[in-house]
Formats: structure tokens, sequence, C-alpha cells
């Protein structure tokens, strides 16, 4: 697909600049729209209510939010195309691992992992990157787009790029800084999924982000901490509600750096393998799967009995050191 609308290379903007171009456009409308015409041409998936205490005290992170929240960014029509417009800010901030342990994160708009991006196939990406984290930063995202736009150019403190590309092809894909050491960077947490849906939507389900991340909290390379979305051990104390017999099509990434590879596995079931969400037919059926850092895929599943069960690696030491979770199957 041509790329008409690339605004030259990703070269530093000032803030002038990008503020500019962040107001700037006509026709601006809520992303959920265009989404929200196509889900009503099918019957919606049945997802329990957000608990009221979801929330981990002195946090600003909450996985439970994380689980389901997708950035469709604000959409423009610009010469007949679709434009969907994301503000993406490097900042560094201190997050509350458990009780006893804090850890200074570089990350994207204030959590780990950053923003879910979502898009549809053929939509055009425009990233206004701002970087506020005091180090140099950039992102580089997975998929195809042209070199001028992939993220491998540092973005010194307090300066600001635009990201222009063509969403393609579908399927799961990542986000991340490219900074050398690029481990370090990626491991204090800036890093975030980027999924394109397929030009037709999949069949309806309740739709949820599982990204696995590592903590080197003593900074000598190797990881003393793992976590699902961010905080460790979370869904183990606050379950994930499913409902009985309702497919879930779970988006996983694995972004644990220190650690060549990682399991996931789901107890008392089965799930489909879509890897790399490339395909709209499963490749396989299993019970647990093999990544590497960087891999992603989509599992899908339903669960027959109601209860409680199980998911995280099976290498034991990294789930019982906070990659663990479990899903509470509820009577439909």
């Amino acid at each position: 697909m041509p790329n008409h609308y690339l605004r030259g290379k990703a070269e530093p903007w000032s803030r002038r600049q990008f503020l500019k171009l962040g107001l700037a456009g006509v026709g601006v409308t809520s992303a959920a729209i265009a989404w929200q015409s196509l889900a009503q041409q099918q019957a919606p998936a049945r997802i329990p209510p957000l608990p009221s205490q979801s929330q981990t005290v002195g946090n600003q992170l909450n996985p439970m939010v994380m689980l389901r929240d997708f950035d469709y960014g604000t959409v423009k029509r610009e010469n007949g195309r679709t434009i969907r417009e994301f503000r993406m800010v490097a900042r560094t901030s201190t997050i509350q691992l458990n009780s006893a342990v804090s850890f200074n994160s570089w990350n994207v708009n204030g959590r780990v992992p950053g923003p879910t991006l979502r898009a549809r196939e053929g939509d055009r990406i425009r990233v206004l990157f701002l970087n506020q984290a005091g180090h140099s930063h950039s992102l580089h995202f997975h998929g195809i787009h042209p070199s001028e736009m992939d993220g491998v150019k540092p973005i010194a403190n307090g300066k600001a790029t635009v990201y222009e590309f063509d969403a393609e092809p579908f399927g799961v894909h990542l986000y991340h800084c490219h900074i050398a050491p690029v481990t370090r960077h990626v491991g204090k947490g800036l890093y975030g999924m980027f999924i394109i849906d397929p030009p037709k939507p999949r069949p309806p389900a309740d739709e949820m982000v599982l990204v696995m991340g590592g903590y080197d909290i003593n900074d000598d390379n190797r990881n003393e901490l793992y976590a699902f979305n961010g905080l460790p051990d979370y869904y183990m104390m606050h379950p994930i509600a499913i409902y009985q017999n309702q497919l879930i099509r779970l988006y996983v990434l694995n972004m644990i750096e220190f650690d060549v590879a990682v399991t996931f596995h789901l107890h008392a079931n089965m799930f489909q393998v879509y890897r790399t969400g490339r395909t709209l037919q499963p490749s396989e059926e299993t019970d647990v799967i093999t990544m590497g850092t960087a891999e992603r895929h989509i599992l899908e599943f339903s669960f027959r009995y109601p209860g409680k069960y199980m998911f995280h690696p099976h290498q034991d030491a990294i789930a019982e050191n906070g990659c663990m979770g479990q899903f509470e199957v509820i009577s439909s």
C-alpha cells in the first residue's frame, strides 16, 4: 500500500510542532463508534462487570482494567482514509510491586505494560510520541512499515516525533523501546501490545490481554520478580471472572528479558492456538505453549465447569515469583 500520507522521516519535533499536530485535523470522532458498528452485527460476548475493589492500594496500575482495555486511538478521516492517532508519552515513575518492593520504571503513558493499541488492517496509524522520561527513548513497532518509521533512532528527553505507517499485516504485534541496551529499556517497562484486526472481525468473544514481564530489582541482569500485566501475583489475589461456556480470546505476549523462553499453561482445559494471530483458523490445540521473548499468540478456549482454574508458566520458579493467576468461572 503506497505511503502517500507519510510525513517525512521520524525526526525529533519541537513540543510546539507536536502539540500543533495533536490539535489539528477535522472530523475527530469517538474511536469506539467504528468498532461498535461491526460488533452490532453479531451477538455480543458476555463479560462480567468489573469488580468494585480491583485497584491495588498505593499503585496507579490496575491490571484488572488493563485486561480488557483496548486503545483504538482518535479516529480521523483525511483524504478518504481512516487515521488512528495515538498519543504516547515516555515517563519515569515508581510502581509498588508488592508490600516490600518498589521499582523505578520507564514506561509509556504511566503504565507497565503500555497501552494496548488496536486498529484494523489497512488503517493509517499515527503515533505522536513525546519523551519525558529523562533518557533517550524510541518506539519500535513490529509489523510492516518503511525504514524511516522503524523507531531505532533515539528521541532525546524533552523531544517528540511522529511515527506514521499503514496497519499491516493483521495479527498480534508489539512495540518497545529500541535504544541500547535494549534489554534494560524493555526490562524497565517500555513495551506494549499492538493488535491489528483482520478486515472481517473475528467471532465475538470475551477478549483479554496478558503480557508477561520480568523485573530485575537489583540490577544483576537476572529477574527476581515476574508478572502478568505489570503486578506480581495480582490475578492470584484477584481472580479474573469469566462466564461458563463463554468463548475467551486471550492475547498473550511474552516480554520477559533475561530468560530465554517461558511457557504458558492453562489448568483443566485446552486452548486453540492462532500463532502470532496471523491465521483465522487454529494451528493446534494444547494446554501449554512455549514462547520466546517477543513471541505472542491468540489462545481461545471456554470452560465447561464453574470454579477457579490457575494459569502460569510451567517454569515453576517464574510462576512462584509472581507470574501466576486464576480464572474464576461463573455459572451461566
